[in-house]
């Protein structure tokens, strides 16, 4: 049977995270005991919220984290390689074969920032890459980015820029703090130099 009042995928997502106030989970609740079909879609949302978190637990999403998270990765065993260069300047980076996650660290002040993106660029300055509105903490001092060991280990010598923008309501932006990543590889096989 087919539902008539089919329940959207981003609903179902919320509802899984527990982002609904408790009287609209009631409703979620009670459709979704009686309706085959949207149980069978939030089971799907399930497993795919599940299949997010093996990758950012296993270091292979290029993400935001936060402390806390690197806090659980460290007392679950994760070796963490960490590079925190200072803002306006950069930093020597590798990766080994034993590393788990890697990590740059953005000293930035954000106690004004409205929306900040961050932005990854190659060494002439061109954007490759831009994560829209991150989650930061405005007292923070930081934003904690997480690139995929996956993609790291696997990379040449190369060099990347990333930079934290505050957009404001009318779209302009301005730079909060550039940070260069010169990394090189230590780990043989393809793309080595």
């Amino acid at each position: 049977m087919s539902c008539e009042t089919r329940l959207d995928a981003a609903v179902l997502a919320d509802y899984w995270l527990g982002l609904v106030a408790e009287s609209e989970a009631e409703r979620l609740e009670e459709h979704l005991f009686g309706c085959e079909e949207c149980s069978a879609r939030l089971a799907r949302v399930a497993e795919m919220a599940e299949g997010v978190r093996r990758l950012a637990r296993e270091g292979s999403l290029l993400m935001v984290v936060s402390e806390s998270f690197l806090k659980q990765a460290a007392e679950e065993g994760k070796r963490i390689r960490r590079y925190d260069p200072p803002k306006g300047g950069g930093v020597q980076c590798t990766v080994t074969a034993e590393d788990d996650l890697l990590i740059g660290g953005l000293a930035v002040d954000l106690r004004e920032a409205r929306r900040v993106d961050l932005s990854l660029c190659d060494p002439l300055g061109k954007e490759q890459m831009r994560l829209a509105d991150i989650p930061f903490a405005a007292g923070a001092g930081s934003v904690l980015w997480q690139q995929s060991i996956t993609f790291a280990k696997a990379a040449p010598n190369s060099t990347m820029v990333a930079r934290l923008i505050d957009v404001g309501e009318a779209g302009e932006e301005r730079v909060l703090g550039e940070y260069t990543f010169n990394h090189t590889r230590t780990l043989p096989g393809p793309g080595a130099w």
